[in-house]
């Protein structure tokens, strides 16, 4: 049975790339060859590509963890949208999802020595917005060149 997987941007993007990778750590290795390549084509500063990397490379981290929970039956797949002055990375897994609304603060005092929680607050800082879909399964991370 075919899943139809469905991904949704801000209107205006072209899809430039798209890959599958499984859930497990080592594919990190191909998310770093696609930031790589996608911020070397678009133009991207160097200052910026920093960002890029860390905050798509959590959201991967998040989606091989806690979406898939390292099943390596699931996928997780990534999509590179571009448009004009800005681009935009799709992370989706095939996992339940989670409440993104009601999330812990990881500035917070008492979340300050907890080992988990700062991913979705570094996507956060690093990009210029963040924007999830599907009840959380689907994840849009927004940058400028």
């Amino acid at each position: 049975m075919s899943i139809k997987q469905t991904f949704t941007m801000k209107e205006g993007f072209t899809i430039i790339e798209k890959i599958k990778i499984s859930s497990n750590f080592d594919s990190l290795v191909d998310i770093e060859e696609l930031v790589d390549n996608t911020c070397n084509s678009l133009g991207v500063t160097e200052d910026a590509y920093g960002n890029v990397l860390i905050a798509v490379t959590e959201a991967v981290n998040n989606a091989i963890q806690h979406g898939n929970s390292f099943n390596n039956t699931l996928s997780v797949d990534i999509l590179v949208g571009d448009k004009n002055e800005e681009f935009c990375f799709t992370v989706k897994d095939q996992g339940n999802g989670f409440d993104f609304t009601n999330l812990p603060d990881p500035t917070a005092p008492e979340n300050l020595l907890k080992e988990n929680g700062r991913g979705i607050f570094l996507m956060k800082s690093l990009s210029e917005n963040v924007e999830y879909e599907e009840e959380g399964k689907s994840v849009n991370i927004y940058f400028t060149k």
